[in-house]
């Protein structure tokens, strides 16, 4: 319990850092949200009036001091350009999003962690060349390119799969799958190939080691040895999947653009289009609380695997 103390007590200078970054990065960016909203036909007079409504002719240390009082009461602000609080249009947003996340990163554990133990267990032979070669080509080609190319073959040419848009889980549970299958293929292509090299890396140093040379003269099977060897290298293994995760955030936002999903990722980029200052900061810093988050749980899963680690 300590431990848990310490460690959320040390994500409040972290979270400090990324809401003063976070914010000037989004205030000092060239754009002004006011000229936007008035349109090309506004006067000079009409964009300042409408800064002075905004509360955008404030010093910025007073508008951050603003925001940061709004959220510590837990109101994250009202959209620019909507007028609708932020909360609510993360709320209209957050199911395709988290679908997309959760199903995605089940897919990528499900399929690459077998494949890396695979691989790892055929060292030198054509299925580790061709599973590596699959890594590599994965890691590689844009997940954009990637996205086009899935729509082309299995939307397009073969009409299996819906071409774009999202259907809600509780409207359609099995239109909600259909339509995520693509999406989710597209974005887990990487994640698998990250995760697939580093299960096989230790993996393979694992079965080098003594005791599973020693299970292996005790005449254990191909399934209890590659069983035991996975788990003492789960370790690693869970560290690259919490930087899979954190790569996640970065990459809905291109896979939700590509599939047009109206999700937080488009959201995001229609609010940076607008210099919808609300919405962004809101976003990111919410990002930046769940990467900590995950984070802290992927340590504290570290006992799980090895009852050795002591906090």
């Amino acid at each position: 319990m300590g431990y848990l103390l310490r460690r959320l007590a040390a994500t409040l200078p972290v979270m400090a850092v990324v809401a003063v970054v976070v914010f000037l990065l989004i205030h000092l960016s060239p754009g002004d949200p006011a000229a936007l909203i008035a349109g090309d036909l506004a006067t000079a007079d009409d964009i300042a009036r409408l800064r002075v409504a905004l509360g955008l002719d404030q010093p910025l240390w007073r508008q951050f001091g603003l925001w940061l009082g709004r959220l510590a009461s837990g109101d994250l602000g009202t959209s620019i350009f909507t007028q609708v609080p932020v909360r609510e249009l993360l709320a209209q947003r957050i199911e395709p999003t988290l679908s997309i996340a959760v199903l995605t990163m089940a897919l990528t554990v499900a399929v690459a962690v077998p494949l890396g133990t695979l691989a790892a267990w055929r060292a030198g032979s054509w299925i580790d060349r061709a599973v590596m070669l699959f890594a590599v080509l994965a890691f590689s080609v844009p997940v954009f390119l990637v996205g086009y190319l899935l729509i082309f073959a299995f939307a397009v040419h073969w009409p299996w799969f819906p071409v774009q848009g999202y259907t809600r889980i509780a409207d359609d549970p099995a239109a909600w799958l259909r339509g995520l299958v693509l999406p989710c293929i597209n974005l887990a292509l990487v994640y698998i190939a990250l995760i697939t090299r580093m299960t096989r890396a230790t993996v393979l140093e694992v079965l080098h080691e003594d005791y599973i040379r020693t299970a292996r003269a005790k005449g254990l099977g191909v399934l209890p040895v590659l069983g035991h060897a996975l788990r003492n290298a789960a370790v690693p293994i869970a560290t690259t999947v919490g930087v899979g995760i954190a790569l996640l955030i970065g990459g809905v936002v291109v896979t939700e653009t590509v599939f047009a999903i109206p999700g937080v990722g488009r959201l995001v980029v229609e609010s940076v289009q607008r210099h919808d200052y609300p919405v962004i900061q809101s976003v990111l810093l919410i990002s930046a609380a769940v990467y900590v988050l995950i984070n802290l749980l992927i340590d504290l899963s570290y006992r799980l695997f090895d009852p050795r680690i002591v906090y």
